[in-house]
């Protein structure tokens, strides 16, 4: 158990489809008159069942699957950023959940202040962050609005921030791969994340290019209707596109 760095064991995550009113007076006393709704029940949705499966330290797992299939809300509670309703994710390393850059972001706040607040977050210490900052600026390359309220930037200028932010110190499990602002930092972030992947990092990936997972990817699992249909080689790769070509 020594190169373990992930063990998903029997993991299953359910949702209530139905939509939670906030209660009211006027509200309940609707519902005394909808024998509908009083005798509805709530539609449960379950994203993921049974989901088991390891990863050693150095891997890169790619993960595929139709859209729905729940690769998205595993790697979430991979990330502790979900609970799962059963089952549970032993991690041994620090984790860097790409999924969710930006999540911890105030849009009152500046970007200056929001790279304090958001590496908190993530666990930095004011320290770590005080060493960094200009690090930080200069990756993100965006000096001229370090006191421009997060709230002002565009959806590319605040992923460029995350990703400057989450990548500081480098994670023993990247969490995700994704590809952030124009072309030239994408090409940028690109670099950064290979050069992780190349450093020892243990990766999980989640893509719809069948290419991209066989380029990068040691290992694939291969999800649809939240269960794990196959893990193994990149041959898995060819399975499923002959599957998704049939449909």
């Amino acid at each position: 158990m020594e190169d373990i760095m992930i063990n998903v064991k029997n993991v299953s995550m359910r949702f209530n489809l139905g939509i939670e009113k906030g209660f009211s007076i006027k509200q309940g006393f609707v519902d005394m008159f909808n024998k509908e709704k009083r005798h509805k029940k709530k539609e449960e949705f379950w994203a993921l069942s049974d989901i088991d499966f390891q990863v050693k330290k150095g891997e890169v797992i790619g993960f595929i699957g139709s859209n729905g299939a729940g690769k998205s809300t595993l790697l979430k509670i991979v990330a502790g950023v979900m609970k799962p309703t059963k089952g549970r994710v032993d991690s041994y390393g620090n984790i860097c959940p790409m999924i969710e850059l930006g999540a911890g972001f105030d849009p009152q706040l500046t970007a200056r202040e929001n790279i304090y607040l958001n590496g908190a977050v993530m666990g930095y210490t004011k320290e770590l962050i005080d060493s960094k900052f200009n690090e930080i600026v200069e990756f993100s390359e965006l000096k001229d609005f370090l006191d421009v309220p997060v709230q002002n930037f565009s959806s590319g200028m605040v992923a460029r921030l995350a990703f400057s932010i989450a990548t500081i110190v480098e994670p023993e499990i990247l969490d995700e791969i994704l590809s952030v602002g124009d072309i030239a930092f994408q090409a940028k972030s690109e670099r950064k994340m290979l050069s992780m992947i190349n450093g020892g990092t243990t990766v999980l990936f989640v893509s719809h290019s069948i290419e991209q997972i066989k380029k990068m990817c040691d290992r694939v699992v291969w999800l649809e209707h939240g269960k794990m249909i196959k893990i193994g080689g990149k041959e898995i790769c060819d399975e499923y596109k002959k599957y998704m070509e049939s449909k």
